[in-house]
């Protein structure tokens, strides 16, 4: 943690060099996998108990980092001047498709068409940190998603180059786009952060946005689940509405969605009149209802 441990090397490779950080991160991630190896231990009856259990580590301070409204309105601009070029399109979809949607970086880039349920509105995800887990996505990520189905063929949802690899550039690709930037510590962790904070200020549950990034605790896990609860399909429409609407420039005045009683209103008589199924009298009587 002092940092002592900083140093750098050289490899048998040609001008091959190794850089070792030390300090606070390193020595968290450390002892957490040590303590991983060491639970995997006393489950296989190796040793009795796992000696790196209630060992204090440092907070992360990049899981503090979150984007600002206006940091989402910079980003949104970034993404859409990387896609303008061949080089760096897929990155910038792939970087705008996490952000809508939470995911990890890694359920990201390898994310595969089997696991694209656009139907339902959800990724099936096959295997995840939490094993196989369903995430509810927003309308936007879903129209993303079948404009790409029709031009796209193959395993992957953002293929790489060979036969049939997921796309393997985007660490490269994203620090040479976040570079000299305003959001130059930007992770995609933080945008995982960022979709959860962002789902907290539209007045979502802790539960609700467990089961939205695919916590443990929340996350919707069931392979035989094939229609989702449609309160997590409404928040996930909004979170991801609501983000897009921030790449897209705009400057929210209200932001407490669940308080919104005019939006709820005119929801409810959309779906009440859609429900009425054209018949003039219940039509009449859903106008005054939402009235």
């Amino acid at each position: 943690m002092a940092g002592k441990t900083q140093v750098s090397v050289k490899t048998k490779k040609l001008r091959g060099k190794a850089v070792v950080r030390g300090g606070a991160g390193t020595a968290t991630r450390t002892v957490g996998l040590l303590g991983d190896i060491l639970t995997y231990a006393v489950d296989a009856g190796i040793i009795e108990s796992n000696p790196a259990h209630g060992i204090r580590k440092p907070k992360d301070n990049v899981r503090k980092r979150r984007l600002s409204e206006a940091e989402y309105r910079i980003l949104g601009q970034m993404l859409s001047d990387a896609a303008e070029s061949d080089k760096y399109a897929m990155t910038a979809d792939i970087i705008r498709q996490i952000a809508l949607t939470g995911c990890r970086r890694s359920e990201m880039i390898r994310l595969k068409w089997t696991e694209v349920d656009t139907e339902a509105s959800c990724l099936r995800l096959e295997d995840s940190k939490e094993g196989e887990s369903i995430r509810p996505v927003g309308l936007p990520v879903v129209e993303y998603l079948e404009r790409r189905r029709t031009d796209e063929v193959g395993t992957y949802v953002f293929p790489g180059q060979g036969e049939d690899n997921a796309f393997g550039s985007l660490p490269n690709h994203w620090k040479q786009l976040f570079k000299d930037s305003p959001l130059s510590d930007v992770t995609p962790h933080v945008l995982r952060h960022s979709f959860a904070s962002i789902a907290n200020g539209l007045g979502f549950t802790e539960v609700t946005i467990a089961a939205l990034v695919g916590h443990a605790k929340g996350s919707v896990t069931s392979k035989y689940i094939h229609t989702l609860d449609t309160a997590l399909i409404m928040a996930a429409d909004t979170i991801s509405g609501y983000i897009q609407g921030l790449f897209d420039g705009i400057e929210f005045k209200q932001t407490a969605y669940a308080l919104d009683r005019n939006s709820r209103k005119a929801a409810l008589a959309r779906f009440l009149k859609s429900a009425a199924d054209g018949d003039p009298e219940e039509i009449e009587q859903v106008r005054r209802l939402a009235a």
